[in-house]
């Protein structure tokens, strides 16, 4: 008798373990699975192309003839881009995809390799030297902002390029300096520069920021 009372009072307890084991079990979390980061957009990816080149720019790590030719691959890409949308009902094909992030992976190729090649852009403390500066500063805030298109920033820059040019060249003649004479024609220059910067960053055209669609 007293073996079948334990053999009866033993089965609920090997039950109630069974069952614990069950639950634990059921109750422990499966591994998540691996979150794998999204491909940025190709506006999220343009996007971050001109905010690298505007702190390049603001820097002094881009010289204005770099940005120019950055600024000026940055607008075929998204002349391609555009054209290739209008083809395609407003969207792009997986294969226009990869190419248009080839593209940018060699404009992001240049950007380091310019930014880091020791070519830098310093103006000094001249009267000269921080209108040019001025205006490098104000070409990098309407880039970053998107008031300035990558079309307009290579116009704007190769400009600035030119009147950079100009002034190396009339010091070199000068010793140094610049005659008043050279100050008062660089500072023409620069009021048409000037004129041409504001009127770019208040007119139609933007850089727009990155879309919801690729």
């Amino acid at each position: 008798m007293k073996f079948a009372w334990m053999k009866w009072t033993a089965l609920p307890v090997g039950l109630l373990l069974a069952g614990s084991v069950a639950l634990a079990q059921s109750s422990t979390p499966s591994n998540p699975p691996a979150q794998t980061k999204p491909d940025p957009t190709i506006a999220q990816r343009k996007e971050n192309q001109q905010d690298r080149i505007a702190n390049g720019v603001q820097s002094g790590q881009l010289t204005a003839g770099e940005t120019a030719n950055l600024e000026t691959k940055e607008a075929a890409i998204n002349g391609e881009t555009r054209a290739d949308r209008a083809a395609n009902g407003g969207k792009l094909t997986t294969a226009e995809k990869q190419q248009i992030n080839h593209q940018q992976n060699q404009v992001s190729k240049q950007i380091y390799q310019d930014k880091h090649n020791g070519a830098t852009q310093h103006y000094g403390n001249s009267e000269v030297g921080q209108r040019q500066e001025n205006q490098q500063d104000r070409i990098a805030q309407g880039v970053r902002s998107g008031q300035l298109t990558a079309g307009e920033t290579a116009h704007l820059e190769n400009q600035q390029r030119g009147i950079n040019q100009q002034v190396r060249a009339d010091r070199q003649a000068n010793g140094g300096k610049l005659t008043p004479g050279e100050r008062q024609q660089v500072n023409r220059e620069q009021n048409q520069a000037s004129r041409n910067i504001y009127k770019d960053k208040h007119n139609a055209a933007k850089q727009g920021k990155a879309a919801k669609k690729q």
